[in-house]
């Protein structure tokens, strides 16, 4: 009964209650309520993946995270893109695009600056981050810059049977990538770092709370799902009525959405375990492009639906250069406060040119 008394569950239960409760829809006090019952929503999350990722180990426990965030990346996507029909064709690209840049940029150089602040210097398998940033480079590069180039339709589109070719390419680098942390290379997965606390204070997790965690995970990431679609109009109409860029709306998606993991990421990295970190941040920037954008496709396939892809050059720029930043910090195999500043500046560039082009 007192596990079930736990905050970590109580919120994903009143922020049910009152969705169900229809008091969102025509209420800005409720839809205040809403937004910090979903911020709530997400830390519950990361607590119940925590426990998860506790009991059945690294690197499973990051694959479990990275795959719960992409399901509602996908949701999300596809909700908005089914109700509002061409005027959304450009939100997955757009979500995807600042997932990456949050990811590479935000989290990573984050997880970078904190880590060496308390720790100095950390070490990490530079064989896992090889693995993670070619497989990365590529399925970018075949879902947000192709499009722009190929001729076969006019804009920044796929024609349908590249469409198909690039959903498929992602879902083998993806499913590569995917073997290669659990089975053919998982030793270069496995965290290095220590964690004092937790050889000191061993966790435990019995049947009874890994269940409850798995459950309540499920609940906690539904919960964000329908809370950020139902709070998406609201959002868009602050943007439009500011006069910013509605692709703005794509990056505030993205961020509610990897909340659970850059919060796990960044706790693992004070703890001195930044291989945790990287496998997070790696793991979820493939899952977010990987297994979304084949998603999308296959929906707007059977649709019929639009769907744009393909970057503007500056944006193909900017995200070259997080990339390039990426590969030359992550190259060693030892963090620096440095790469971490430089890639938060790189994300603050991204956000600065998108409100001012």
């Amino acid at each position: 009964m007192k596990q079930l008394l736990q905050w970590t569950i109580i919120i994903p239960i009143l922020s049910w209650a009152l969705l169900f409760s229809g008091l969102i829809e025509n209420s800005t006090i409720f839809q205040i309520v809403a937004s910090i019952l979903l911020i709530l929503s997400v830390m519950s999350a990361v607590h119940h993946s925590e426990i998860i990722a506790e009991r059945v180990g690294e690197p499973y426990g990051t694959i479990i995270l990275a795959i719960s965030i992409t399901v509602i990346e996908v949701s999300i996507i596809v909700s908005l893109m089914l109700s509002e029909g061409s005027e959304a064709a450009s939100l997955a690209r757009d979500t995807v695009y600042a997932a990456t840049m949050l990811i590479l940029n935000g989290i990573i150089g984050l997880c970078l600056l904190i880590g060496s602040i308390k720790h100095y210097e950390q070490n990490f398998s530079t064989s896992s981050v090889t693995i993670g940033l070619v497989s990365l480079i590529s399925i970018i590069v075949f879902t947000l810059v192709f499009p722009t180039f190929t001729e076969s339709v006019h804009g920044s589109y796929y024609s349908t049977p590249q469409l198909i070719f690039a959903s498929i390419a992602c879902l083998v680098i993806y499913g590569s990538f995917l073997f290669a942390q659990t089975k053919g290379y998982r030793q270069y997965f496995l965290t290095n770092g220590t964690d004092e606390e937790a050889k000191i204070h061993p966790i435990e997790i019995n049947n009874k709370t890994f269940y409850t965690s798995l459950i309540f995970l499920l609940v906690s990431l539904g919960i964000v799902v329908l809370l950020a679609k139902t709070l998406s109009p609201t959002i868009e109409t602050i943007i439009i009525g500011y006069n910013l860029p509605k692709s703005l709306v794509g990056v505030i998606i993205a961020i509610i959405i990897l909340l659970p993991e850059a919060i796990a990421a960044i706790i693992a990295a004070r703890k001195n375990r930044l291989q945790t970190s990287l496998n997070l941040a790696l793991g979820s920037a493939l899952a977010s492009i990987g297994l979304t954008i084949p998603s999308v496709a296959a929906v707007c396939i059977v649709m019929n639906m639009p769907i744009v892809l393909g970057l503007d050059i500056k944006s193909i720029v900017l995200l070259a250069l997080s990339v390039f930043t990426v590969m030359l910090s992550l190259s060693k195999g030892k963090s620096n406060i440095v790469y971490g500043v430089v890639l938060l500046v790189n994300l603050f560039a991204f956000m600065f040119l998108m409100i001012y082009p």
